[in-house]
């Protein structure tokens, strides 16, 4: 009875991963097409711009803050069509640091305000809806304290605005991508979902998201849609659905970009990941339903469900790799399965259409080093995504069951060349959890099935197990490092 719960689970968990891997390749067909169109953004520059409020949410970034006050007062756009709120739930020197900066650029003549509220209640939407409900602006551009916009962005965002636009995103640079291998498997997979994901879902007309920062609103979409929320921890998607849901069109930018600073320790980036993962599965539990019984079309009510279930993949691919294992015994103790095991061949097809789907993302970024950035990355970023996946499948299954837990922000660092350490950062407080303890566990279990194979003489899952040995491993490393400062 065991061995056909195991088989079963074994077997759903690819097939789940299969049918991500299709819908990955779909949107990169998608993306392929959209790039045949005209490319460039077509800018209409209005007579008379409209009023723009700029939110500035910050909480304890006394090493950002003050280069992202500058760069949005920096912003070419009319002072008199330009709000700045910076909305600050700090409880260190930060609250010093922005009030210093705020009076500056007053000074100057710019439309900026310190905003300050009794509590942290609801976090960073709770921020974002304080500031909705006393802002001047039509629009409502949002970055987070990482960011650096160019000066054009406004001109080139705004005038994106149709009149039925709810949203105009843009995508994600990296000041700091070449810092360190983190910081480059990190942008390696943001670059994949700010161009292939983004792009093919909105050239498929299919729901896109809000991604927290780098975009503006229009005011009254937010407001008809409910507000910002913070029952989820990606308040973000949740409000980019109900949204859409209402009928609001969303716009995306991949030819504008927001340059912003990635997490340089992996603590950092679990903190990170854990919040995205998490959030979207929450998203999944509260709006997916509601997706699935609209009159939207049967496609799109398909790209929505694996947009929102995309995080679920490392439940899937965490299961998966963990009865691998047992599945080798009871494949040499059922000779007569071995049809069913056979079958597994398909989801090769899985394999590539992922590899594939990364090497049009890789292409969209490095069009000219194409090969050697995409065979210098993408094994690295599989190796490392597959560990991972204790961490971040742990993160959904408390989304998709209802666990709460606070918003924890990513502790920024103000790195943004090769050299510059991260040591001194007051944000920064690893501990060992039992997680990561398990993490390292999860690299011996792994090797214990690159052993089983070779004694049972079943060699079709050794580059699997040694890629999820190196990944824990990797993870695991990374996880306890900063512990070698002597922190």
């Amino acid at each position: 009875m065991l061995e056909y719960v195991i088989i079963s689970l074994y077997c759903v968990s690819l097939f789940f991963i299969f049918l991500f891997s299709l819908g990955q390749l779909h949107l990169a067909w998608h993306y392929l097409k959209s790039k045949k169109k005209t490319k460039g953004d077509i800018n209409t520059f209005p007579e008379q711009w409209p009023k723009v409020t700029v939110q500035l949410p910050v909480y304890n970034e006394k090493y950002v803050v003050n280069r992202l006050i500058d760069a949005v007062c920096h912003f070419d756009y009319p002072h008199t069509a330009l709000e700045i709120q910076v909305l600050d739930d700090s409880t260190d020197e930060t609250v010093e640091m922005v009030s210093e900066k705020v009076k500056e650029w007053k000074a100057k003549g710019l439309d900026i305000v310190h905003i300050r509220r009794d509590g942290r209640e609801g976090f960073k939407a709770g921020a974002l809806q304080y500031g909705l409900e006393i802002c001047k602006g039509e629009f409502i551009a949002i970055f987070d304290s990482d960011f650096l916009p160019e000066k054009d962005f406004l001109q080139r965002t705004v005038s994106q605005f149709g009149k039925d636009t709810g949203l105009v995103q843009t995508r994600w640079g990296h000041i700091n991508r070449d810092y360190s291998m983190l910081t480059q498997l990190q942008a390696f997979g943001l670059d994949a979902h700010f161009s292939v994901e983004q792009s093919g879902r909105n050239h498929a007309g299919s729901f896109i998201n809000f991604n927290g920062t780098g975009g503006v609103w229009r005011k009254s979409t937010i407001v008809d849609s409910g507000g910002w929320s913070a029952d989820t921890l990606t308040e973000d998607l949740d409000l980019s659905y109900r949204a859409q849901m209402k009928g609001w069109e969303f716009k995306y930018l991949e030819d504008c970009v927001a340059p912003a600073e990635l997490p340089v320790i992996m603590p950092a980036i679990k903190s990170q990941q854990y919040r995205w993962n998490k959030g979207a599965a929450e998203t999944a539990r509260k709006n997916l339903p509601q997706v699935l019984a609209s009159n939207i079309r049967t496609m799109d009510k398909i790209h929505a469900m694996f947009h929102l279930l995309n995080s679920s993949v490392f439940v899937c691919l965490l299961l998966a790799s963990v009865l691998s294992i047992p599945m080798l015994f009871i494949k040499d103790a059922n000779p007569g399965l071995t049809l069913l095991f056979d079958l597994g061949s398909i989801f090769l097809i899985g394999f590539f259409s992922i590899a594939f789907f990364y090497w049009v993302a890789s292409k969209s970024i490095h069009p000219v080093k194409t090969r050697r950035y995409y065979w210098k990355i993408f094994p690295s970023f599989l190796i490392v995504s597959m560990g991972l996946s204790l961490h971040n499948g742990l993160a959904v299954l408390e989304g998709l069951f209802g666990f709460k837990s606070p918003f924890i922000r990513t502790p920024k660092f103000n790195i943004t060349k090769k050299g510059e350490s991260w040591q001194g950062n007051e944000y920064i407080r690893p501990s060992l959890s039992w997680l990561t303890v398990l993490e390292g566990l999860l690299s011996l279990y792994f090797i214990a099935g690159i052993a089983a194979g070779i004694y049972l003489n079943d060699w079709g899952l050794i580059i699997f197990h040694l890629m999820l040995a190196l990944g824990f491993a990797s993870v695991f490393y990374h996880s306890v490092k900063p512990f070698s400062y002597g922190r």
